[in-house]
């Protein structure tokens, strides 16, 4: 008497691919798969793979059969694809559950089952999510949709100083959150350039805004994306400033300040500029705490110190101390 080889269970492949991805755009291991295999199956008809499937030659069956049928399907080692619905409808979570409970069963002799991932996110791939929402938002929500580059623009200097906050606690999960809403004002901003509803400004999108800081990075970083070459921290920033100087050709080094910011970085900014460019331009004269401020910065920024940084440092302390009194107080006063 021989022994009989057991019969071959065959095996589910469930194919997943990520939405971020342009359909048809699927790995190598995915299309030998779909090849190979003795049945494809799909039960959402508009999925935005079938095209695809179907032009590279690979027959697709509209069917969601039950666990029960697809293990069957399975027998004589037969290998069945399972795309799942695009949309998430539940009935690939029907179709996982009950294969888990047959197995668990111990009654079914059940086949291999793999998941296949057809396509990966990218890094930077949940931006895409973020224009797609923004998108939305900016269509359906009567607050978004009437907004203004004017409008939102004192947001975007709030969300700036929280940022700052963040990383002067140290705190990682509200520096996550507050670079969140500092991205947040980007593509939205983007987005309502991109509606072009003003006659006097050029429609523009988050591509081209990306696109932009893209080409200036690379220009900027001939170190990196060229010839040239740069060993030091020092070397980057001279080329930096370089080919900063060749794009603006500014007539003054003072052009592109923003007098918009602060007081104590508006004057370190100056006195940065005026240090590059190798002049000698002292204070102006006066007297008052103005003329005191503007030395004191110009003299930190000659010592590499930022003073809005040193001051917003100082400050913190400063509050923590009259936090220190306030309690102090509060303590003298129970005791009595």
């Amino acid at each position: 008497m021989t022994d009989e080889a057991p019969a071959a269970t065959g095996r589910i492949v469930l194919l997943t691919a990520s939405h971020r991805v342009a359909p048809g755009l699927l790995s190598w291991p995915a299309w030998q798969t779909l090849h190979a295999a003795d049945r494809v199956l799909c039960a959402d008809p508009g999925h935005p793979q079938l095209p695809y499937l179907r032009e590279a030659g690979i027959t697709v069956e509209q069917a969601a059969p039950p666990a029960e049928e697809l293990v069957e399907a399975c027998a004589g080692g037969r290998t069945v694809v399972v795309v799942p619905a695009a949309d998430g409808d539940g009935t690939d979570a029907a179709l996982t559950d009950g294969l888990a409970r047959l197995a668990g069963s111990g009654r079914v002799e059940m086949p291999d089952l793999e998941l296949l991932p057809g396509s990966y996110d990218l890094p930077g791939a949940r931006l895409l999510d973020l224009v797609q929402v923004m998108d939305r938002i900016r269509a359906e929500c009567p607050w978004s949709s009437v907004q203004t580059h004017e409008g939102l623009a004192k947001y975007a200097i709030e969300e700036a100083y929280e940022l700052v906050e963040a990383i002067e606690d140290g705190d990682e999960d509200d520096l996550r959150e507050e670079l969140g809403d500092v991205l947040l004002q980007v593509v939205f901003h983007a987005r309502i350039a991109q509606d072009g509803l003003d006659e006097d400004r050029e429609p523009f999108s988050i591509d081209d805004v990306a696109g932009t800081i893209v080409d200036k990075l690379i220009h900027r970083h001939p170190h990196v994306f060229g010839d040239e070459k740069a060993e030091t921290a020092e070397e980057v920033k001279a080329h930096w400033l370089r080919t900063k100087a060749e794009e603006k050709q500014r007539d003054s080094v003072t052009d592109g300040v923003p007098l918009g910011q602060p007081g104590l970085a508006l004057a370190s900014k100056l006195a940065s500029r005026v240090r590059t460019a190798g002049l000698d331009v002292a204070p102006p004269p006066g007297e008052g705490i103005g003329h005191e401020l503007l030395a004191t910065a110009v003299r930190a920024e000659k010592t590499g110190v930022d003073p809005e940084t040193a001051l917003r440092a100082t400050a913190r302390a400063y509050r923590d101390a009259i936090k220190a009194a306030e309690a102090d107080r509060r303590a003298g006063g129970n005791a009595k």
